[in-house]
C-alpha cells in the first residue's frame, strides 16, 4: 500500500535539551490558547504542500506516464528527511530585531504563497492532456522546491513551538504538530483527491453529473497560494515573538554554533553503534518498498478510482492516534525493537497480499465501480498493513528516544530520524524506477514478433506499425517476489545484529568520549 512519509513530531528529549520542559510543572493552557491555535494552523499549512505532492501521483497514473518518470517525481518527497542538513544555519542565523523564528518563518510563506500562485498558471499545461504528455521535469523541480521550502517552514515551526508556548505547556507542541499536520495533509490529498474528481463529485455531491470536479490542481494551488500570503501578513503584523537575549556577537555566534552543530553531529556518526544502526535503518525496509510505493499505482492502473484509495485512509485516523499509546506498554523495557523484529514477518507478507488483488482487481470491480466487498477487502489489506508499519514505527522511535544520549537528544534524535526517513525514501523511489525495467512486452503487429517494446523507439516502430505493447510480465509481481526474497534474508542478518545492538551498554551510544 502507498505510504507517504511524514516526520515524526518535536521530540521530548529535544524539549528537555533545550530547558523548555520542567515534568515538575503540570500543564495549564489557559493564557495558551490562541498560542495553540496559531501552531496548529502553522502545523496545517505545512501538510498543504505534502498532501498535495502525495496526491499528484495519482492524478498522473492514468495519463500515460511511466514508473520510471514516478519514480523521478517521487524525490519531491526528500526534503523532510534531509532537512538536518541545512536545520542549524536556519537556528542560528536571524535578525533579532524581527525575532528568532519569524525571520525564517516569515518570507519562507510569502514564497510558498508565491511559488503556489505562480505553479497555478502553468500547473494544467505540465500536467499534459490527452494530445501532450506530463512536463514530469518542471513538475518535479517545482514540487521539490515547494516541499524544500515547507521543511524550512518546519524547522522554524518547530524552534519557535518551543518558545511560544508556557514551559508548563510545551508538550502541547507535539500534539500541535501532529493534529496539525495531519489535518493539512488530509486536506492536500484527502480532500483535493475528492473535490477533484468527477465520480465523486457526481455519486455524492451534485444531482446533475458533470465532466469535471469541483475543483483543479489549478484552482487548488490559487486559493491556498493566497492564504499562505494573507494569513503570513497577520502573523507578520499580529503575532509577536517572544524576545531571546541576544548581544551584539550574534553574528560571529552564529556562525560558530553552525559549526559546533555540524561538528557534533560528526561525533555521533563517529560512533561504532550508530553506524551499524544506521547501516540496519538503511537497508531494512528494502522488502516493503514494492508494496509502499508501487501497488496503490497499481491499483489506480487496474480501475480503483484514487478518491476512493484516498478516502480509505479517513476512519483510520483515529486508529493512528490511539495506537502509539496501545503500543506503548510493549516498547518501554530494555529491549523495545523486540516488538520491530515481531511485525517485520507480517509486514513482508503485504507485499504479496497486495501483489494479489491488484491481480483480481479488475474481475471484481462493476461497471458502477468497486463495491463494498471489495472495498472491505481493501480496507482489511490497509488496516493490516498499518497496524504493522505503526508497530514498527513506535519500536523504534523508543529505541532512538532509550539510546540516544541525552546531552545532545535533540541531535541525536533527529539525526536518527533523518536516516530511518531516507531508509523509507530510497527504496521506494528505486522500486518505482525498476518497475519498468522487470516489465517485459512484446509487440502485437505481426511483422514485429521479435520487438519488445523495451525502449521508446521500439514502442514507436511497434504504433506505427499499426500494433500495440501488450505486457506478458507486469514487473510489480516480479519486484514483489524479488523483495520477499531480500526481505527474509535480510531478516536473517537484521535479527541477530538488532539483538547484538539492544544489548550494547548505554556508554556505547554516549559522545563523551568521542570528543
Amino acid at each position: 500500500m502507498s505510504v507517504t512519509n511524514r516526520k515524526k513530531p518535536v521530540e521530548k528529549e529535544q524539549l528537555i535539551e533545550n530547558g523548555e520542559l520542567n515534568s515538575n510543572e503540570r500543564s495549564n493552557i489557559k493564557g495558551d490558547e490562541w498560542n495553540i491555535a496559531v501552531l496548529l494552523f502553522l502545523y496545517a499549512l505545512q501538510g498543504i504542500p505534502l498532501g498535495l505532492a502525495g496526491a499528484v501521483p495519482m492524478l498522473l497514473q492514468n495519463r500515460g506516464i511511466t514508473y520510471t518518470q514516478q519514480a523521478e517525481f517521487s524525490f519531491v518527497n526528500w526534503p523532510f528527511s534531509v532537512k538536518l542538513l541545512w536545520a542549524p544555519v536556519v537556528d542560528a542565523l536571524f535578525l533579532p530585531k524581527f525575532g528568532r523564528r519569524k525571520t525564517w518563518l516569515v518570507p519562507i510563506q510569502y514564497l510558498i504563497g508565491l511559488v503556489m500562485i505562480i505553479m497555478s498558471l502553468n500547473i494544467t499545461e505540465w500536467l499534459g492532456s490527452e494530445e501532450k504528455a506530463p512536463t514530469m521535469t518542471l513538475l518535479t523541480m517545482s514540487f521539490l522546491f515547494l516541499n524544500f521550502l515547507a521543511a524550512t517552514q518546519d524547522i522554524a515551526v518547530d524552534g519557535w513551538a518551543l518558545t511560544m508556548l508556557k514551559r508548563c505547556n510545551v508538550g502541547h507542541a507535539s500534539t500541535c504538530n501532529t493534529v496539525g499536520q495531519t489535518a493539512g495533509f488530509f486536506l492536500g490529498y484527502v480532500l483535493f483527491l475528492a473535490l477533484e474528481s468527477p465520480y465523486f463529485c457526481n455519486k455524492y455531491i451534485r444531482y446533475e453529473p458533470q465532466e469535471t470536479g469541483l475543483v483543479t490542481l489549478a484552482s487548488f494551488l490559487l486559493f491556498w497560494g493566497w492564504i499562505f500570503i494573507i494569513t503570513t501578513t497577520f502573523i507578520a503584523i499580529f503575532k509577536h515573538e517572544k524576545n531571546e537575549e541576544v548581544d551584539m556577537s550574534h553574528e560571529s555566534k552564529g556562525v560558530k554554533d553552525i559549526v559546533n552543530a555540524y561538528q557534533q553531529l560528526y561525533t555521533i556518526v563517529k560512533l561504532p553503534a550508530v553506524r551499524t544502526l544506521a547501516l540496519v535503518l538503511f537497508t531494512a525496509k528494502l522488502g516493503f518498498c514494492a508494496s509502499d510505493a508501487v501497488s496503490g499505482l497499481k491499483l489506480v492502473e487496474a480501475g480503483v478510482p484514487r478518491e476512493d484509495l484516498a478516502l480509505l485512509a479517513v476512519p483510520l485516523v483515529p486508529v493512528q492516534i490511539i495506537m502509539p499509546v496501545i503500543l506503548a506498554k510493549h516498547t518501554t523495557g530494555p529491549q523495545p525493537l523486540s516488538l520491530w523484529l515481531r511485525a517485520f514477518p507480517l509486514r513482508l507478507l503485504v507485499g504479496p497480499i497486495a501483489a494479489a488483488l491488484v491481480a483480481i482487481t479488475p474481475s471484481l470491480l462493476g461497471n458502477s465501480g468497486p463495491s463494498y466487498f471489495y472495498l472491505f477487502l481493501l480496507m482489511c489489506l490497509y488496516v493490516f498493513h498499518q497496524t504493522c508499519l505503526y508497530c514498527m514505527f513506535v519500536a523504534v522511535m523508543a529505541f532512538f528516544a532509550k539510546v540516544s544520549d541525552p546531552t545532545v537528544g535533540g541531535t541525536y534524535m533527529t539525526l536518527l530520524n533523518t536516516v530511518s526517513n531516507l531508509g523509507t525514501n530510497w527504496p521506494n523511489t528505486l522500486a518505482l524506477w525498476a518497475v519498468d525495467r522487470l516489465t517485459y512486452r512484446t509487440c502485437t503487429a505481426e511483422n514485429l514478433s521479435d520487438n519488445t517494446c523495451s525502449s521508446e523507439l521500439e514502442t514507436e516502430v511497434c504504433k506505427t506499425s499499426g500494433g500495440t505493447c501488450n505486457v506478458r510480465m507486469d514487473g510489480f509481481y516480479i519486484e514483489t517476489v524479488i523483495c520477499l526474497i531480500i526481505g527474509f534474508i535480510w531478516l536473517q542478518w537484521g535479527r541477530r545484529t538488532i539483538l547484538r545492538l539492544q544489548r550494547l551498554p548505554s556508554s556505547a551510544w554516549q559522545i563523551g568520549r568521542h570528543r
